[in-house]
């Protein structure tokens, strides 16, 4: 049974500081029962506290938080089971196998063993079923961590930028099992820096800096109210810029010498005017994506 009215967290104006730094300065959302929520921000913005304290790893100075209808401070064993939590940094007992990892995580919770084929199955590690922890690749374990989060069949996952470190493949695999997890009817709440990711995996995200939420919706109603103009892409060479500047729609032509890239907020027309010509071969068209709204929001400048 979930929290009423289907959302599975409510987090109300909770605040963290630790001395003079304020890491969480009044943040609140709900999360539905389903749902894939991200938190998004550079470093130092405050997800990892605010997880925490969702997770009920901390106890907030202020504010509430309802996690399935508890609240998770101080931490109440009946929550445990009905919640799965995989941390920026794995630990796995010494010298076990997949298969041996995951019937130690399933004991502690007090379940049977028999999901543990199912599970190594959603994370792609049915081969690596007797293959010892410190083995396996680096991808390979942070599915194995996944699937300890859930081999109890909790309601809710907490995964803390799960595909951080990982090469393109096994980031790309990692997807795949997220999306199972959802499918499964799971609720994920995560965080992550890569933004494209969060794009193509998240119902909604909110977007975090400085302790506070900045932005909150879905990803593409974020994108849309960028409002952003898009940009065409044409080999240069191919028009003459002078020419292309009297399409109708155009707000802007440049051309380095390689590429001639035309800056409109009407990109039909453009296109239009573009087709009559014969110029759509090797055309780009780029618009607007979450990571432009995320530098928009909380700057360029580089944090270490």
């Amino acid at each position: 049974m979930s929290a009423a009215g289907g959302d599975a967290i409510v987090v109300s104006d909770i605040r963290k500081s630790y001395g003079d730094l304020q890491a969480v300065a009044g943040v609140s959302f709900t999360v539905a029962e389903g749902e894939f929520f991200g938190i998004l921000g550079p470093n130092g913005a405050g997800k990892t506290t605010t997880l925490e304290i969702i997770e009920g790893l901390r106890e907030p100075d202020s504010g509430t938080v309802t996690l399935l209808g508890e609240n998770p401070w101080p931490r109440k064993v009946k929550l445990l089971p009905r919640i799965g939590v995989q941390l920026q940094a794995s630990a796995f007992f010494d010298k076990l196998t997949a298969r041996e990892q995951l019937e130690t995580f399933a004991s502690l919770y007090g379940v049977g063993t028999k999901s543990i084929d199912d599970m190594l199955e959603i994370v792609g590690l049915s081969d690596k079923a007797n293959t010892r922890e410190d083995k396996l690749s680096g991808g390979q374990r942070q599915r194995l961590s996944i699937a300890c989060a859930l081999v109890h069949d909790p309601d809710i996952v907490f995964l803390d930028e799960p595909t951080a470190a990982l090469d393109p493949q096994a980031r790309r695999n990692l997807w795949d099992v997220l999306r199972e997890i959802k499918a499964r009817g799971k609720t994920i709440v995560y965080t992550t820096h890569y933004l494209d990711e969060a794009e193509i995996l998240c119902d909604r995200v909110a977007i975090m800096d400085k302790g506070t939420i900045l932005a909150m919706d879905t990803p593409a109603a974020l994108v849309r109210g960028l409002d952003a103009p898009a940009h065409i892409l044409l080999e240069h060479g191919v028009l003459p810029a002078d020419e292309v500047r009297e399409f109708v729609g155009v707000d802007e032509v440049t051309d380095d010498g390689v590429v001639l890239t035309i800056i409109t907020r009407k990109p039909a027309p453009v296109l239009g005017a573009l087709a009559e010509r014969g110029t759509l071969d090797g055309l780009q068209v780029r618009t607007a994506t979450l990571e432009d709204v995320f530098l928009d929001l909380t700057g360029r400048e580089y944090r270490a």
